[in-house]
C-alpha cells in the first residue's frame, strides 16, 4: 500500500482530502494523510493554513520528507495558483504564459527544487472553488434563498469551456464570483459537500489539470 501525505493550502483543501480524495485513492490501495501549511509554531500550538510565503510550505514538505523516507511514502500538495506568492520558484519566467502553461512551469520548478522522485507538485486552478463551478447550480441545494443569482452564475460559468480557465483577478477569480452571488457562502463549511454532491467523475471531465493530478495519483507505485 502506498502512504499519501498531502500539504494542503488550508482548512477547505483540507476537508476535501480527507471527505473525497482519501475515500477515491483507498480504491487504488492508497491511504492518505493530510495537514494544512504551518505558518506559525509557538511553544504551546502550531497554527496551519494560508500560503503566505513559498518558504512555508518547502519547509513544511521538507520536513515531512525527513521524518518519513519509507519507500512506501509519497508526497503531493494542494496549493492556489490564486496569490501564489511571489517568491514561488520560476513566478516571474511563468507570469506572463498562457495557464495551463503557467502552471506546468510552476509545478516543474517546485520539483526541481524539492528534489525528491517521491514527491508530486499540484497546483490549482485557480483555486479550490473552481471545481464548484462546475456545477455551481449545486449551490442551490446549500443556499435555498439565492436560486436566481445562482443561476446568474452558473451562466456566467458555463460561457467558459472550462472552470479551470476562470481567471484570478482579484474580483472574478472562482471564490469571488462564487461571494458576488451568494455572499453567505462559507468555504469550509459548504465547499466540501458541494463538490461531493457534484462527484469527481463530472469534475474529472471538465478539469484537465485537475483530472491530470488525480490520475498520477491513483498511478502511484513503489
Amino acid at each position: 500500500m502506498i502512504r499519501l501525505h498531502v500539504i494542503a493550502e488550508g482548512q477547505t483543501e483540507e476537508e476535501f482530502v480527507n471527505t473525497i480524495l482519501a475515500e477515491h485513492l483507498g480504491y487504488f490501495n492508497i491511504s492518505t494523510s493530510v495537514h494544512s501549511i504551518t505558518t506559525k509554531r509557538t511553544k504551546n500550538k502550531v497554527y496551519r493554513g494560508g500560503l503566505t510565503s513559498y518558504e512555508k510550505v518547502k519547509k513544511d514538505i521538507t520536513l515531512w520528507l525527513k521524518q518519513d523516507k519509507s519507500e512506501d511514502a509519497r508526497f503531493t500538495t494542494m496549493l492556489d495558483l490564486y496569490a501564489l506568492p511571489n517568491d514561488f520558484p520560476k513566478f516571474d519566467e511563468a507570469k506572463n504564459l498562457e495557464y495551463y502553461q503557467k502552471i506546468e512551469c510552476l509545478e516543474n520548478a517546485f520539483f526541481d527544487d524539492i528534489n525528491d522522485p517521491r514527491f508530486t507538485p499540484y497546483i490549482q486552478l485557480h483555486e479550490f472553488e473552481t471545481l464548484i463551478l462546475v456545477q455551481p447550480e449545486k449551490l442551490s441545494e446549500r443556499f435555498p434563498d439565492y436560486e436566481q443569482e445562482i443561476q446568474e452564475l452558473s451562466n456566467v460559468c458555463h460561457s467558459f469551456s472550462s472552470p479551470e480557465l476562470i481567471n484570478q483577478g482579484a474580483t472574478t477569480a472562482p471564490s469571488k464570483r462564487i461571494f458576488q452571488f451568494v455572499p453567505t457562502y462559507e468555504k469550509v463549511s459548504a465547499g466540501s459537500l458541494i463538490v461531493q454532491k457534484i462527484g469527481l467523475a463530472s469534475i474529472r471531465e471538465k478539469c484537465l489539470h485537475f483530472n491530470q493530478w488525480i490520475t498520477q495519483l491513483e498511478n502511484l507505485r513503489i
